[in-house]
């Protein structure tokens, strides 16, 4: 099972993104649904301008209500290659009951492992591989995570989603990972380039048989845009070069630290993309 959630680590889209190309590569069929009720803050207390931020979109014609947009959690079966997806919304309550439903959903259709995908911004060039972090339930999954180039991470703080699903799926004997990738800061919106690479990671690590060929046109489109920009940028390619070197020696010496590249020599580098107005997880 792979899943993908809009909302902390979705950058670039990868974790909802990867999930749905394979669920359009898989020819996978919609299986199920969780319920948004109980999930969502649908208000909160303030202006109206913070409060709709919350609350579902909706679409009015002449009068008729022809839309109400609720958050979506969809399962897909790929009966083709025996895998189910989840794409959803993360949960903003109620986090042990959803939880909890997503792994009756496992148990009940026999599935031997799970992989959540995500992403995050970090000092990482678009001219080269996203950095990958893992995180999983047991130590022996430790060395096939490392064979396939990922880090075990290293963290203490504020919990992702994923993490909170990692310690239930323990709790109910499942075998879990993450796969987090360490992607670009300055590209916005949908990161067709770093959605492969994470398909990729998240194929070899679950011995899923997929063909990739249907993104290299939208990879090459991407790529031509990227280039344009940053042609117009001259400050942005100095600034590239700079974290391509730094990535380059780095990652060369296997110097890589488990929040991104070294803090020391990057600096400079983050405060120059913060002050460009780019964010970062």
């Amino acid at each position: 099972m792979f899943l993908g959630f809009s909302g902390w680590m979705d950058g670039g889209e990868v974790s909802t993104g990867t999930v749905g190309f394979f669920a359009k590569e898989t020819r996978a069929d919609v299986l199920g649904e969780i319920i948004p009720d109980d999930f969502y803050v649908y208000n909160v207390p303030g202006s109206m301008e913070i409060s709709a931020m919350f609350r579902p979109h909706a679409k009015i014609e002449n009068g008729l209500v022809v839309e109400l947009n609720e958050p979506t959690n969809t399962f897909f079966y790929s009966e083709e290659k025996n895998t189910i997806l989840l794409q959803g919304k993360e949960p903003q309550l109620q986090w042990r009951r959803y939880a909890n439903a997503l792994f009756d959903v496992a148990e009940a259709h026999d599935v031997s492992r799970i992989c959540f995908l995500g992403s995050v911004a970090s000092m990482v060039p678009h001219t080269r591989e996203p950095l990958f972090y893992s995180s999983f339930t047991r130590d022996d999954q430790r060395d096939k995570v490392e064979a396939i180039g990922m880090t075990p991470t290293y963290y203490e703080g504020p919990s992702s989603f994923s993490s909170f699903l990692i310690t239930i799926a323990r709790e109910r004997g499942f075998e879990m990972y993450s796969i987090v990738a360490g992607i670009p800061p300055y590209v916005q919106g949908r990161n067709v380039k770093c959605i492969e690479s994470v398909a990729r990671k998240a194929a070899s690590l679950l011995s899923l048989d997929i063909d990739f060929t249907s993104l290299y046109a939208e990879i090459k489109t991407f790529e031509d845009e990227i280039n344009k920009v940053v042609e117009q940028r001259p400050d942005l390619a100095e600034q590239i070069r700079k974290l391509e070197a730094v990535y380059d020696e780095q990652v060369g010496e296997r110097k890589v630290s488990d929040s991104g590249l070294g803090n020391e020599d990057t600096t400079d580098l983050r405060d120059w993309f913060d002050g460009q107005g780019f964010k970062f997880d």
